[in-house]
């Protein structure tokens, strides 16, 4: 076995589906720390749908909670997602927070007794697919460039790991999930006010992903400022891999003001299509021909409708049931709407 098979191996039995996102971060640090030593992790992923910098899944471990809180400071939202877009777009996806010039992050970093970040922008040909970074202790020895290197190694392996995580069968819950909720978080990022609906949302989120309070106020704190920043609605699909659910988030400003309103529903269909095609490597024609099929089309009336052959059809429909692990039309539309 090759040293990277072995290690996408390690990592994926690291992710493993249905455990605590805090539990399979410590998993994620013990098989990272012989290839880059350090102090802790904090890992976040996503899907090219979403575009880089907005999270779905947060892995932390080893991070104080009020260095998280710093870090995840909503009032960094912008500044936080142009530092991923530009560190997606280098030719190697790595960096060290301290090297110069310094800036916001590494002063928060020194303020907390921390040394420091070394990150890795995970990305393929398809797109942006998460964030790793791993801190050092301040006495502890600086990161440098063979720890670049190393790391840039790792990002082919754990995001096909992340890949195969998210694919995997779900881990069922029991019942169908809350009804849709909604909360307002105001103009200080704070959750102002929620719909009953909205409470169960929050408690499944501690239950079954075992998300800290800290974390997830914070996470609503800055997914309101970065749809502040959009003139439309910003959506995101949290995977099922953590509560046995698809999970769509829509956060939308209200009117004029700075209030963002904030709605989550199981994600379904047509509101599901786009990040489940994007984990399960569903090419633009397959994904063409899923949305007729889920329309109520027949081969025939695809192929008419994309100016296809029946035949091509057939083979494309042949690719979407082997990546989707689905045996046929209705098992691959059951797999929307569970």
């Amino acid at each position: 076995m090759t040293e990277g098979n072995r290690l996408y191996r390690d990592l994926c039995g690291a992710l493993v589906p249905g455990a605590g996102l805090e539990a399979v971060a410590a998993e994620l640090s013990r098989v990272l720390a012989p290839v880059v030593p350090h102090d802790a992790l904090r890992c976040g992923t996503s899907n090219p749908s979403s575009g880089p910098g907005i999270t779905t899944l947060a892995f932390w471990h080893g991070y104080t909670a009020d260095l998280g809180r710093e870090l995840l400071r909503a009032d960094r939202a912008g500044e936080y997602i142009r530092e991923v877009t530009h560190l997606a777009g280098r030719q190697v996806p790595v960096t060290v927070a301290r090297r110069p010039p310094r800036g916001t992050r590494d002063r928060l970093l020194d303020e907390h007794g921390a040394g420091e970040e070394l990150c890795l922008a995970l990305r393929d040909a398809r797109g942006w697919w998460g964030l790793l970074c791993l801190m050092r202790a301040a006495a502890a020895r600086p990161f440098d460039e063979a720890d670049a290197r190393r790391l840039a190694a790792v990002g082919p392996a754990l995001a096909a790991a992340f890949r195969r995580y998210v694919t995997a069968p779900a881990v069922r819950s029991p019942g169908h999930g809350p009804p849709p909720g909604m909360l307002v978080v105001g103009a200080d990022n704070r959750i102002r006010t929620m719909t009953p609906q909205a409470g169960p949302w929050l408690e499944a989120m501690r239950a079954h992903l075992s998300v800290p309070g800290w974390l997830a106020d914070c996470s609503f704190a800055c997914l309101a400022a970065a749809a502040r920043e959009r003139p439309g609605p910003l959506r995101l699909c949290v995977p099922a891999a953590g509560c046995g659910w698809w999970t769509t988030i829509e956060a939308q400003r209200l009117g004029d003001a700075d209030d963002v309103a904030v709605m989550i529903q199981r994600a379904s269909g047509r509101s599901l299509m786009p990040a489940f095609c994007d984990w399960y490597g569903v090419t633009a024609r397959e994904r063409q021909i899923m949305q007729h099929l889920y329309s109520g089309s027949a081969p025939k009336q695809i192929a008419r409708a994309l100016d296809l052959s029946v035949h091509t059809v057939g083979d494309h429909l042949k690719a979407l049931f082997r990546k989707t692990g689905t045996s046929g039309r209705d098992e691959l539309i059951a797999s929307l709407n569970t």
